[in-house]
This record gives C-alpha cells, sequence and structure tokens, in this order.
C-alpha cells in the first residue's frame, strides 16, 4: 500500500511537467490514468535515445501508469472522459488556457458531476495575466523569472542550466504540492478545487535570497557577484589537476577554517570576507592549488574535516557514488519490449508506505479496453468506438 493508495488520478498532460508530478503520485501508490490522443500519444514516447523504438524518458517517467487513447474532440470521447471523471480524485492537465473549457470538461463543467474532485491546471504561465496565452518552455519561463540572469560567470551571458528548474521545481513539484493540498483539504470537507499552477509563478518563488536581499537594500544582484553565486573564493567551483573539477561551499567560518589548514594555508582564514580584489587574489591563489593534485586525492584529505567539499560529478559518475547506491536512488524496471532498464528511483523515503514500481511504462492505449470496461462498455461497444476513432486502435503488445 502506497500513501496514495487508493486515489484515482486523470492524467491529460504531456512531456516533462505534468508527467513529472503524476510520476511521484503513481510511485506512492495512486492510480494515475494517461489519457493520449489515439495513434499518437505523448511525444515523449518517441524522443530518442530509445530502447527497442520507446523513448527512454517515456520508460521512466511513465512507469506505474495506465494508457489510454481517447479522442476528446468527439462527443462519445467527451462522454466517456466525464463517466471516468465522475469516480476520479484529481484531473492533472497542462493545455492552454481555455482550451478545456471549450471541449466541455472544464472544472466549472466536471465539479458539477463530482463535487470532490481536485483539478490542477499546469501551465507555463497561468490561467490569467497578459502572457496567459503564449507559449514556453523552460528557458522562457526561467528568463522572465530572474534566475536565468543569475546563472553564470561575472561579466559573462547567462548559462543555460542543465536541468529543467521551471519544469520540475517550479511547475511538476509545484503541482504535486496543490495536488496534494487539496486532496488533504477534500479529506476534511469533503470538496474538492481548483488548483491553477504556473511554472513562471513557481520559478519566481524560487528567489527568495536574491528577492529578500533586493527588497531590503534596492541593490539588483548581479550574476556571478553574489554571496553565493560567486562572490566569494569558499564558494566556488574549482579544476584539479586531471580536469575534474570539486565544489568548495565553505561558507561558515568554522568550514573555511578547516580548509585552510589542511591545505596549508592559514593566512587565508582571515580573507574570508574580503573585498573584491581580495577575493580575486584568492581565486587565483586557490585555482592554482587546486591543480596540484587529483580531484581524488583533494577530497581524501578535505573530507578528513568538516570542510563543505565535494566533487562535481558526470552523470555516469553518480551511479558508483556509495550516498547514491546506499539511498537507492536509482533501480531498474522490467518492461516487455525494452527489456531490464534503468530508472531513477524514489527520492522520499517513508517508513511505511516506500514508493516502489508496480508496473511498467505502458505501450500507447494498453489499458483502454479494462478502463472501458470498468466503465460497463461492451466489447460489441468498444469495437464500435475504433470504429469511430474514438479510441486507437487494437495494439498488439
Amino acid at each position: 500500500m502506497g500513501a496514495l493508495s487508493g486515489i484515482k488520478v486523470l492524467d491529460l498532460s504531456r512531456l516533462l511537467p505534468g508527467p513529472y508530478c503524476s510520476l511521484m503520485m503513481a510511485d506512492y501508490g495512486a492510480e494515475v490514468i494517461k489519457i493520449e490522443e489515439p495513434g499518437r500519444g505523448d511525444y515523449i514516447r518517441w524522443r530518442k535515445p530509445a530502447i527497442k523504438g520507446i523513448g527512454a524518458r517515456h520508460l521512466t517517467i511513465n512507469r506505474n501508469k495506465k494508457s489510454m487513447e481517447l479522442n476528446l474532440k468527439s462527443e462519445e470521447g467527451i462522454e466517456i472522459f466525464k463517466k471516468m471523471a465522475a469516480n476520479a480524485d484529481v484531473i492533472l492537465e497542462s493545455f492552454r488556457p481555455g482550451v478545456m473549457d471549450r471541449l466541455g470538461i472544464g472544472y466549472d463543467e466536471i465539479s458539477k458531476i463530482n463535487e470532490g474532485i481536485v483539478y490542477c491546471s499546469l501551465t507555463g504561465y497561468g490561467q490569467t495575466g497578459p502572457y496567459r496565452n503564449l507559449p514556453g518552455h523552460d528557458i522562457n519561463y526561467i528568463g522572465y523569472s530572474g534566475i536565468l540572469g543569475l546563472i553564470g560567470q561575472k561579466d559573462g551571458k547567462p548559462v543555460v542550466p542543465g536541468v529543467q528548474i521551471a519544469d520540475i521545481g517550479g511547475g511538476a513539484l509545484m503541482a504535486l504540492s496543490g495536488i496534494s493540498m487539496a486532496l488533504l483539504h477534500k479529506e476534511r470537507t469533503g470538496k474538492g478545487q481548483y488548483v491553477d499552477v504556473s511554472m513562471l509563478d513557481g520559478a519566481v518563488s524560487w528567489l527568495y535570497a536574491a528577492a529578500s536581499d533586493y527588497f531590503a537594500s534596492g541593490l539588483v544582484p548581479e550574476r556571478g557577484n553574489t554571496r553565493l553565486s560567486g562572490q566569494y573564493a569558499f564558494y566556488d567551483v574549482y579544476e584539479t589537476k586531471d580536469k575534474k573539477y570539486i565544489s568548495v561551499g565553505a561558507s561558515e567560518e568554522k568550514f573555511w577554517k578547516e580548509i585552510c589548514l589542511l591545505v596549508g594555508k592559514p593566512e587565508w582564514i582571515e580573507l574570508q570576507n574580503g573585498p573584491e580584489d581580495v577575493q580575486e587574489q584568492l581565486k587565483k591563489e586557490m585555482s592554482e592549488l587546486f591543480k596540484q593534485k587529483n580531484q581524488k586525492e583533494w577530497l581524501e584529505l578535505l573530507q578528513t574535516k568538516d570542510t563543505c567539499v565535494g566533487p562535481v560529478y558526470d552523470i555516469d559518475e553518480i551511479f558508483s557514488d556509495p550516498q547514491i547506491i546506499e539511498r537507492q536512488l536509482f533501480t531498474e524496471m522490467n518492461h516487455p519490449v525494452a527489456g531490464v532498464i534503468k530508472q531513477f528511483g524514489f527520492p522520499i523515503k517513508f517508513s511505511q508506505t516506500p514508493g516502489k514500481i508496480h508496473t511498467h511504462s505502458p505501450m500507447l492505449g494498453e489499458h483502454t479496453e479494462e478502463i472501458l470496461s470498468e466503465l460497463e462498455y461492451s466489447t460489441k461497444s468498444i469495437e464500435t468506438l475504433r470504429m469511430k476513432e474514438v479510441i486507437g486502435k487494437r495494439q498488439s503488445h
């Protein structure tokens, strides 16, 4: 039994933000039904790299879910969706504002047939405001939010991060939090509600430190020149002799002092919070010092004390790290077509209801007949729906 066992989710979202949110719910026990366009499905199914024709990202982000093909542009498709919604706990969608209302399955309509529905719309800019209908991707949302402008070296251009900050942190996890809180409210009151999640809104909320400092001082934070983004030598990344890198995060005096003593530079201790010219000279000296030993040698020395020093890993190095292994952050899934494949594990640890892989990521429309049968559609009715292209063609899995 998972923490969300008994919760039924209808997921109409695609690609990353919505599916990541519903993945977290599925991993912890919710029944997630992924509703997909007949014959096409979620675009991420076909993205390369692929394993035996199935997109690697789909194989991970859609595990533990069911797939149903349903044409929501048809009257019969809308009728079926409403029947499913009547017994659902959560609806998650990521279309542009107004699309679900035009289809006749927006929150106002669905709440008439299911007062307890938690209906979450996850979009780039939210349901209101002048940008509500603009298209966008992660780079746009973090650009508007100010996050992108803060990432990079001093006097350099903004650097695009290698992970999707707004998609996951501003969108998927905010949607998960909003849905969870709305479900708790429903448990207490019996009433559902509409949850409007914007990836831009979520990203802006990440500006806790930068915005707080700006409101207090009136000074605009400069890229690469704030306390935790390169202003000080004690919080930076340094190259080692073997062309690898280490991260130094010794913002507290006690950690900085240990580093200085371990590397034989006690004279650096008093320079920790020195002015800009001192920091530039200190960074130069530290860069020269760290190039004298390999990454492993530095870690063996500096991690003998509390220093807040660690490696900067490439993806392939993560899998052999003892902490990552101990925390079981990677696991395996057996797929009927792709075979045994590696997956990321479960980031939230519960003592009673741990996350686990129940089922493989579904083939397109794999559960369509099963779901329709539960809605008491006969075999003949299901075949008629296929002929009308309300659902997809019969799949051979």
